[in-house]
Parts: structure tokens; sequence; C-alpha cells
């Protein structure tokens, strides 16, 4: 039975988000979601004119894969997909999974060797094609965000189809102050970090990389971040969920990290040198995401949050990092969650999840949603 909230999806991720053109290639990167909506992004691709190329996969086998896998077939599967990826214009993921947790027991060091070894694929994918990654909507889920799964489903189609367009007309302010802006504070609970962003730049995201979307980000300068940062948000990062994180940097470098699982945090930070650097920091403004989840495509859009992430800089913000480690951290700085303060050379850009500055009061929530 076909889903009216299946195809208008598929034509939001094909025809905005990846804005395929007739004569290109699509790769449809489909884990652990129903069939039908796999039928859905074929059908749209079609209708677009373009052709479709589709990998199924299922999130208990590639743990099996990475599980035990050496060095030698890690290469030859990084080798297969980068030639794959170099064929297509356009790359849509959608990931879903029965078990939040399915990789929690995969030894570090093979993920760790199998992050490394795949990187130069993402890396490919994220410079070089029109993407978009988006999870699918399982119990887990619902659960994880305090709902039924009914109620979540309809959460989670009326967030993704949102009219970005419209949010992405409101970003421009904040976009053009983070590409002028040097020093930058952040302050609140347990938090005062300080670093400049200085020449580094800064992009809008706005439904054209994920789904849902919602954020601004640029990067600190790679030795200039100062100070602690306290998140308060859960985080899940290769499987195992971490707590109360709890960061202290000096000249850019963690110096000292801290979270209910400590020990393994920091196997995860010895990935690599890149990996105790920041490789992106963001503003967080999706009006409908309002709690984490556990899940960071949503939970780096939360209404009055940040995040701050050790690890890989994306070319469009670049300053320099490498690693196989990205991890996206989250601080909420809403009342109910504590409160705090952003500003951007001596100017208050945002107090308590609010922008106060005239040209940034359209992206507050019930500006947002007045644009829907």
């Amino acid at each position: 039975m076909n889903d009216p909230r299946y195809e208008r999806l598929a034509r939001v991720l094909i025809g905005y988000s990846t804005a395929l053109k007739r004569g290109e290639v699509a790769l449809l990167d489909v884990t652990d979601a129903p069939d039908e909506f796999a039928i859905a992004l074929i059908r749209e691709v079609r209708a677009a004119g373009g052709a479709p190329l589709i990998e199924v996969r299922h999130s208990r086998i590639a743990r099996e894969i990475v599980r035990g896998v050496e060095p030698g077939p890690a290469r030859l599967l990084r080798d297969l997909e980068l030639h794959r990826m170099k064929k297509v214009q356009a790359y849509v993921a959608v990931r879903g999974s029965h078990n939040a947790n399915e990789s929690s027991d995969v030894p570090a060091d093979r993920m760790s060797m199998y992050a490394r070894t795949m990187r130069p694929v993402l890396d490919y994918r994220i410079n070089r094609t029109r993407w978009v990654v988006l999870r699918w909507p399982t119990p887990s889920m619902a659960q994880a965000a305090g709902m039924s799964t009914e109620a979540f489903e309809e959460f989670f189609f009326r967030v993704c189809t949102i009219d970005y367009a419209r949010m992405a007309r409101a970003m421009v302010p904040l976009e053009r102050r983070m590409k002028r802006a040097d020093r930058v504070e952040i302050k609140g609970p347990g938090t005062d970090l300080r670093f400049s962003i200085k020449g580094i730049g800064a992009k809008s995201c706005n439904g054209r990389l994920n789904i849902p979307d919602g954020e601004v980000f640029s990067c600190p300068v790679r030795d200039s971040v100062e100070g602690a940062i306290q998140f308060n948000a859960p985080t899940m990062y290769q499987g195992t969920r971490f707590e109360n994180v709890r960061l202290e940097f000096r000249r850019g470098r963690i110096v000292d990290a801290s979270s209910n699982l400590t020990p393994r945090m920091n196997e995860i930070f010895d990935t690599d040198p890149g990996a105790r650097y920041v490789g992106e920091f963001s503003l967080g403004l999706n009006p409908l995401i309002r709690q984490p989840m556990c899940d960071i495509l949503f939970d780096e859009k939360i209404a009055g949050s940040l995040h701050f992430t050790p690890g890989q800089a994306y070319q469009a913000a670049d300053n320099g990092n490498r690693s196989a480690v990205h991890w996206d951290l989250v601080l909420i700085q809403r009342p109910e969650w504590g409160g705090g303060e952003v500003w951007f050379d001596g100017e208050l850009i945002r107090k308590d999840g609010r922008f106060l500055p005239k040209d940034l009061r359209g992206l507050n929530p019930e500006a947002l949603a007045r644009s829907r």
C-alpha cells in the first residue's frame, strides 16, 4: 500500500535536497527501511529524468562485517565503494536500525581501523556529490523520544518535510555574521569556552545535506580553543551511549575528557591526533526539534542548541583538521536546560537559546514556526 507521506518525503530528497537533474545518477543507500520507501525514491529519481542505483543494507549484517574485518578486505571494500561513488552525482542515505546499539560490542580497535580505511569514501561523498542523509523512524527512536510509535512517525514526517527553502532565507544573516566573526565565547553552567573562527567561513544547513535540518556551522581555528565545555545532551557514538561529557581544551587540544564512560571516550579520542582537536562549531535552530533523543541527525538541530565537534573538519568551513572521528556533542542552552550565552566579537548573539540581534530574530522558534 502506498503511503502518501513516503511520496512527499521522496520529493523533498530528490527534488530539493539533491536537486537531481535529467541524466544524472543517484545512489540510494537504504538500511533497514521499508521496501515501499525505497520504491518511492526510485520512482522519484526516474520522474526527475535520472537513473537510480540502489544498495539495500541491514545493520546486523554490517555489524558482522566490521566485527571481523581485516585491513586487506577493508581496503577492498573501500576501493569498491569509492569506485561506485565516483560514478554518481547524487547520494541519498536512509539509515534505519531496529537497535541503536547494534555496534556497541564491535572492538574499538576494529571500529577505528575500519573508519580510517573507509574515510576516503566519506570524504569523496561529502565533497564531490550532492548528498543527503536521514534516519528512518523506528519504535526504538520513538522510545528514545518519549513518544508512541504513531506519534513519532507523525513528528518525523512533519519535521522532514518542513519548508526548508523558507528556512534557508532566514539563515542568511546568521551565516553572514559567522563569516565576519573572529572571537566566539560560549558561557553557561560548567562552560566557559573561547575560540576564533576568523577566516574559516560558515555554511547554512537547510535540508540540502541532512534531513531533518536546521543549523549554521563554522569551525574554530585549530589551536585557538581554550577553556571548558559541559554538554547536557546524551550522545551515541560507535554504538555506545555517553552522558555528562565534559571537555577541557588548551591551545585547541582536548587535554581532559570525562563522561559516564571516560575510558571508552578517551579510546575514541586516541583514534588519531586529529580526534583531540575540533572540526566544527554550529548553532542549532529547528523549531520543531526540542528534546534530545540520542540521534545526532535530530539532536544537533535542536532549537536553542549548539554542537562542538572533535575530529574531522568539513571542506566548506575548514581549519585543516583531519581525523577518522567526527563526533557532534550537543549543548542545549534554553532556560529549562540551564541557559547559556553565545557571543561574537563582544556582542551577545544568543541568550538562553533565543537570538537577540534584530536581523537574527527570524530564527527564533515562533518566527520559523510562522514560516511553515
